[in-house]
């Protein structure tokens, strides 16, 4: 999970984003829109973000296909928290 975690955080484009928001879902469940406002960023970045964090298993979906979805944490992904908030402050560092 760590390598994983180093790859969608500080190996590539949008990694910052993605750490965003993975830890705004450590405080609470919310769906693409919420996520979007919250962060003050694009819905369809939000989107395409939490797609790739759904595909790997980082986030989960609730009401899947439904206007409204709802993303949180993975079991996986709260359980590997400290690791995720290590490799997001190194990676701010480069």
């Amino acid at each position: 999970m760590e390598g994983l975690l180093w790859w969608l955080i500080a190996g590539t484009r949008g990694g910052i984003n993605r750490a965003r928001i993975i830890n705004e879902l450590n405080s609470r469940p919310y769906n693409a829109n919420q996520l979007a406002k919250c962060l003050k960023l694009d819905y369809k970045t939000v989107k395409h973000h939490l797609n790739v964090l759904v595909k790997n298993n980082i986030v989960m979906t609730c009401g899947e296909g439904q206007y409204g979805t709802v993303y949180m944490l993975s079991g996986v992904m709260e359980e590997n928290f400290d690791s995720f908030k290590q490799i997001w402050k190194e990676s701010e560092k480069e």
